[in-house]
């Protein structure tokens, strides 16, 4: 059997769909699972256990190019797909991009999301076999499975999150760096400053506070990551007016920050791809939700603390907003200090210590 899962993008809903894949190999071990994404999400993927092969697209350098670079890159992977006779297709993008690939893979059998499910409608051009959603299935990652389970009902490994295996060679580079920045042998939280929308930003005078409060505490080493230069900024900001000790990880590949995440205690930010390679990685994270919804993207299990905006009108999902001051200061710096102990609190005592799994909202 082989199979080919279409999730292409963003980074945080890549890692989302990473459970799809012990699902399926539950079902039928001998399964040969492929996986199309955005190449700048591919080195996520290359080299997974649970993957045959990865096939890479660029669709934004494509239509930059101009048309004939996009339509001649589109067919050369088209015949790639087609070379490879899938029998079954999961999409569980549910866009027009992602139909548009499933369609062209010539597999006989195209799992997708019904009307009420997919992200945009000519999505359901391309997929025969459509899978309607439950009340149950809200989660991201309970969305992808629901379309694995239709496909293979017979599959019995359900995870929250994951798996995203390390490869030793880069843990080891990333340990070499830690050491190199004196932060071995203390316990380390990892704080992840930006997203890609600027409604989902914690306020930089918040994460001032934060990181000031953290520097007290006895053994901990905190790293601060980011995503671009303006980011990479607002970051020097924040280290300026907290304590000097506090190290700005400098850019790497991003297996080198899965790495990172997978040797930190606590990971701490916005509903971002980080946080989110956290959690698939097993480490506990603590995650903050003002336009989005925690109960959907955030981090599951009793390793993770999702705190939600309690304004009222928190999830919107709106890029812009003339409240956006007030929902960024609504989630205060020492609810997310009293998370981030109870977790440092929960790992000392090997992580048995059980911490609600509920979304907490701060009045």
């Amino acid at each position: 059997m082989k199979v080919l899962i279409v999730k292409a993008s963003a980074l945080g809903d890549v890692v989302h769909a990473l459970p799809v894949l012990a699902w399926l190999k539950s079902a039928d071990p001998r399964m040969e699972i492929d996986w199309l994404v955005e190449e700048g999400f591919a080195p996520l993927l290359e080299g997974h256990p649970l993957l045959r092969k990865v096939h890479r697209i660029a669709t934004r350098s494509w239509r930059r190019q101009g048309r004939l670079t996009a339509l001649r890159e589109g067919w050369r992977v088209t015949a790639q797909l087609r070379r490879e006779q899938y029998e079954v297709v999961l999409d569980l993008q549910g866009n027009s991009k992602s139909g548009l690939f499933t369609l062209l893979s010539g597999a006989p059998h195209r799992y997708g999301f019904d009307r009420q499910g997919v992200r945009e409608w000519p999505n359901l051009l391309a997929t025969n076999r459509r899978v309607r959603l439950t009340a149950a299935e809200h989660h991201i990652s309970e969305r992808s499975l629901a379309i694995a389970r239709a496909a293979f009902p017979g599959g019995r490994k359900r995870l929250l999150a994951g798996p995203l295996p390390v490869r030793p060679e880069t843990m080891a580079r990333v340990a070499a760096q830690l050491a190199g920045f004196g932060l071995t042998g203390r316990r380390l939280a990892v704080l992840h400053y930006g997203t890609t929308w600027s409604t989902k930003l914690w306020p930089a005078a918040n994460w001032q506070e934060l990181v000031h409060e953290l520097g007290k505490v006895k053994g901990l080493a905190i790293a601060m990551t980011w995503g671009n230069e303006e980011e990479r900024e607002v970051v020097g900001q924040i280290r300026a007016a907290g304590d000097a000790g506090v190290v700005i990880w400098p850019r790497g590949t991003l297996a080198e920050l899965v790495a990172l995440l997978a040797q930190a205690d606590v990971v701490v930010g916005g509903d971002t791809g980080p946080v989110h390679i956290a959690a698939a990685v097993g480490t506990p994270t603590v995650s903050l939700f003002r336009v989005t919804d925690a109960s959907r993207n955030g981090p599951r299990g009793d390793r993770h603390i999702r705190l939600q905006s309690p304004l009222a009108c928190s999830p919107c999902l709106r890029k812009a907003c003339d409240r956006d001051r007030e929902c960024g200061l609504s989630i205060p710096p020492s609810a997310v200090l009293a998370a981030v102990m109870q977790l440092l609190g929960q790992d000392e005592q090997d992580r048995c210590r059980p911490v609600s799994d509920s979304v907490t909202e701060f009045p």
